[in-house]
């Protein structure tokens, strides 16, 4: 039930979905007693959404995120293992088209792969279900599996953790399967702006990892506004805003120590 409450609740809060909801509700107040609040909530809505789409606000949302974490520096000792999180392929779609589709995080596995090759020796483990509301059998791992395998890793090296739904149990999950010993090294490989929740779910979790972050999204910023890219800065904020929410949530229910993680820290 906290499963669907969260995901249902995390829909509706992420900025442009929110946005959306608010300037709909203005559109329904026009024909009640509360026609002239409506109006203002359509008002502040599409202005808000204008900012949303033509200004950086999404990568001054999403830089804190991503520089949390510095790019990893491989080191002459090999990690014990290597643990890859989903968000790499669209299993609905990998499905209906017969082959695995490729998603937003496809860097995730890329990275994976490349390290996998680097250090042949190293555990790896994919940690990757379903995060849909409705049950189904379509794990994101197959799809995965097949990708690894045509970028150079054998699906028999590649251990699976395909029942976690989020973050927190990838986090939870992969611990189980992984069983680290205290002198262990282990990797830990998302995208950039996920990282700082990620290790801190990992962390709690007593699953301590060195974060590996990959698809970064943000860059310098040149003009304050854009009306070219309306479209990937909506993005932008939409993966900058579910990350900071998720982010408050874990660290309210006390599924983290800290709301923004910090390199080197227990």
């Amino acid at each position: 039930m906290s499963f669907v409450i969260s995901k249902t609740a995390g829909v509706v809060a992420v900025l442009p979905n929110l946005l959306a909801v608010i300037g709909l509700v203005g559109l329904l107040l026009l024909w009640t007693r509360c026609s002239a609040l409506g109006r203002r909530l359509i008002i502040g809505s599409f202005i808000a959404l204008t900012l949303c789409g033509f200004t950086p606000l999404g990568s001054l949302l999403l830089e804190p995120l991503e520089n949390r974490f510095p790019a990893w520096v491989p080191t002459a000792d090999p990690p014990t293992g290597i643990v890859i999180l989903g968000g790499t392929t669209k299993p609905e779609v990998s499905a209906f088209r017969g082959l695995a589709v490729s998603d937003i995080g496809i860097d995730r596995l890329i990275a994976g792969a490349m390290l996998a090759r680097r250090y042949p020796h190293a555990r790896i483990i994919y940690s990757g279900g379903s995060p849909e509301l409705r049950p189904n059998d379509l794990r994101e791992a197959d799809f995965a599996l097949q990708l690894l395998n045509d970028l150079g890793v054998p699906k028999a090296r590649v251990e699976v953790e395909d029942k976690s739904r989020n973050t927190a149990e990838n986090a939870t999950f992969s611990s189980a399967l992984a069983s680290p010993a205290p002198a262990d090294r282990w990797l830990l490989v998302t995208s950039a702006y996920h990282m700082p929740r990620a290790v801190g779910l990992f962390r709690k979790a007593g699953f301590p990892v060195e974060p590996v972050p990959t698809g970064w999204l943000t860059a310098s910023r040149g003009s304050w506004l854009d009306f070219g890219n309306f479209g990937p800065s909506m993005l932008l904020v939409h993966i900058a805003s579910r990350e900071w929410i998720g982010l408050a949530a874990y660290r309210a229910l006390g599924n983290t120590d800290t709301l923004l993680p910090k390199p080197n820290t227990p």
